[in-house]
């Protein structure tokens, strides 16, 4: 196996620009989600800065990555590296949601009609209550085309709602 001791760090800077390119994200965007101004992204991203523990934990989550795994193998310092947090929260509360609702609309078809119902129902008080704490543009489009979903699967299976 060849030895990578060697081999020249790549920049964490430039793994973050990358990282947020991946997502479709400007640097605003990102900004917004780690609460600090465009212009710290940008600095961040053409390493005129050094994000400290926080800062890096933060994207890692906004990520959906692990702190270490953000800096392995770049010129972050390792100091500051033994001192991140083995694991970050790396999902949203709707993300969260979403994934309970496609597995139990995974299984609603083989629940009687009463039962169907009633879930339904429930998720989308549950999908419209979540909406309206949402402050991302890209969370509430997911939250409406969730409730969406559920309308269009409740009407295709048991009818319009009563009014």
């Amino acid at each position: 196996m060849p030895d990578d001791s060697n081999a020249p760090l790549e920049s964490l800077g430039r793994r973050i620009a990358e990282h947020r390119a991946k997502l479709g994200w400007t640097q605003r965007e990102l900004a917004e989600r780690l609460a600090v101004s465009r212009v710290a992204v940008s600095h961040l991203e053409s390493s005129l800065s050094t994000p400290g523990e926080r800062t890096v934990a933060l994207l890692a989550g906004v990520f959906g990555i692990e702190p270490h795994d953000l800096v392995a193998g770049t010129s972050y310092p390792v100091a500051k590296a033994d001192r991140l947090p083995l694991v970050v929260a790396r999902h949203t509360e709707l993300e969260l949601q979403l994934a309970l609702l496609d597995q139990d609309l995974g299984w609603i078809e083989h629940t009687p009609d009463a039962h169907a119902l009633a879930l339904l129902d429930g998720w989308a008080a549950r999908l419209r209550a979540l909406r309206t704490s949402l402050h991302d543009p890209r969370q509430m489009a997911f939250a409406d085309e969730a409730i969406v979903r559920v309308r269009s699967l409740r009407d295709e299976r048991l009818g319009p709602p009563s009014t």
